[in-house]
This record gives C-alpha cells, sequence and structure tokens, in this order.
C-alpha cells in the first residue's frame, strides 16, 4: 500500500512534467563562491559527522539498566513502546522512492536539457542536508526510542545506531527530495494546473515517512518534526537561492519581520 502511493505520486509528477511541455527557460545561475561554500558546508559537516562518530561509544549493560522513560518528554514518551517491523520497512520504500522526484525532470524536454544544472543543485541539497543530519545524530548522540523498551532484546540496542535518533534522516532526507522538485517545478513552470498536485505531494510524502519512523519505534515526533523542517527548508531554499535575478517566486514564500513571519503557498 505504501509503495503504492509513492508510485502514484511519482505518477502525478511524471504527467506534470509532460503536461508542462513548452519553452521554460532556465530561471538558474551558478556562482563560483556561492557554490563553494554550500559544498564546503556540507563537505564539513559531514566530515564533523564522521569524527563524532568515531569517538561514540556503544551503550553499555549498566547504562541501559539505568535508563528510565520517564527521563523523556512527554511528547516524545509515546514512541517507546511502539515496534513495527513494516512501518520500518515501508519508511525506506519512501525514502528511496523519493529519489526518484527530481530523476523525472529528465522526461519533459526543457528541464532535460537543463538537467545537469537541476542534478548540480540537487546534489548540493542532499550533500548539504547529508552533512547536517549525519553531523547532528553524533553530536546530539539522542537514545532511540527502543532503547528504553523494556521488550527489545539488549544486543539491537548496543550499537552506535542506538544513539542516533535526533534527528530523522528518513525524513529529512525525503522531504529535501520532494520540496527540491516542487520547487524546481514550480520555477520551470509558474503558471502550471498541476502545481497544488506537485505541492501537496512535496508535503504528505515527507510527513507519511515521519509517522512511519515513529510508528517503527526509530524516532520520536519531535526528531522526524526537525527532520521534516531541515529537509524541506534545504530542498526549497538551495534552488531558491540559486535563482535569476528578476523573476518573481510564485510558489512557497517566506516573508520575516519584527512582528513575526509569514509562511504562504501560493499556486
Amino acid at each position: 500500500m505504501k509503495r503504492s502511493i509513492t508510485i502514484i505520486f511519482n505518477t502525478a509528477l511524471l504527467l506534470s512534467l509532460i503536461a508542462g511541455a513548452g519553452a521554460a527557460q532556465s530561471p538558474y545561475n551558478l556562482n563560483f563562491g556561492r557554490e563553494a561554500l554550500v559544498i564546503g558546508a556540507g563537505g564539513a559537516s559531514l566530515v564533523g559527522g564522521v569524527l563524532l562518530k568515531d569517538q561514540t561509544a556503544l551503550f553499555t549493560p549498566d547504562e541501559l539498566a539505568r535508563l528510565d522513560p520517564s527521563q523523556v518528554n512527554s511528547f516524545d514518551r509515546g514512541a517507546i513502546d511502539n515496534v513495527s517491523r513494516h512501518a520500518r520497512e515501508a519508511s525506506d520504500y519512501f525514502l528511496n522512492g523519493s529519489h526518484v522526484f527530481p530523476l523525472l525532470f529528465l522526461a519533459n524536454q526543457d528541464t532535460r536539457r537543463d538537467f545537469g544544472k537541476i542534478a548540480f543543485l540537487w546534489g548540493e541539497t542532499l550533500m548539504l542536508n547529508g552533512g547536517l543530519t549525519f553531523a547532528s545524530k553524533y553530536a546530539f548522540r539522542r537514545p532511540r526510542p527502543f532503547v528504553y523498551n523494556r521488550e527489545i532484546d539488549v544486543q539491537y540496542k548496543m550499537t552506535v545506531s542506538a544513539k542516533t535518533a535526533f534527528f530523522s534522516g528518513h525524513t529529512s532526507m525525503t522531504a529535501a527530495n520532494t520540496f527540491f522538485a516542487a520547487k524546481v517545478f514550480s520555477d520551470y513552470f509558474p503558471e502550471s494546473g498541476w502545481k497544488p498536485v506537485v505541492w501537496s505531494t512535496a508535503v504528505v510524502i515527507p510527513a507519511i515517512t515521519g509517522y512511519l519512523r515513529v510508528r517503527a519505534g526509530r524516532h520520536y515526533p519531535s526528531d522526524v518534526i526537525v527532520g521534516y523542517a531541515t529537509g524541506a527548508l534545504l530542498g526549497y531554499f538551495i534552488p531558491h537561492l540559486h535563482k535569476r535575478p528578476g523573476l518573481k517566486d510564485k510558489g512557497l514564500e517566506l516573508h520575516g519581520g519584527l512582528n513575526g513571519a509569514l509562511l504562504r503557498l501560493t499556486f
């Protein structure tokens, strides 16, 4: 069922690209200094994550025995009792399926002609998102929910992965992929009538992925919320920062001021 939903959403984006065929000038430009900064930040966070991982010790039996579920905040505590292999496997399907979204730009003549630039921006998005996720996991070393579950065998808790709850990589990477695809689609086809479908797809898929990670006992709700926000912001703003000057953004808009902020999605 979960795989079918992903296939349906991918098909919707493919149809929208075919229907949107027409003269679409590249909305992006590349700048050496900006690309060096983004790639440098992604590389530094990845290296930092590797160094932190090497310094991460496994749980000892005594440490596991002292863990108390009451130490987990009330908002997240309900995830401790969740155990579902099917939910974990389904979340893998959503993560893997989300990588198809940007590849669908090969189906349209205009975006296919500019796919080298799209692929470069996609690579920056994945590198920065992956680096931030990896570094965060080994900087915070938050125990996964199943570590507190007394019914789970100790051997599954004595791994490095058992300390990598924050934040959810499945959710952040899925959101990065879907929001990137929706943003790029909106920039190439700003007048397309398919934009509500594309953006709805981008919002829903990582939300389902996050739910499945919580249901599987791999993450707390706060892990997936932060992962969702991180991936969505990077998926949106990496293409946005590369837009050619003078092009009006008709998709997701973020306005800030002294008295608050406004996030607006326009079609």
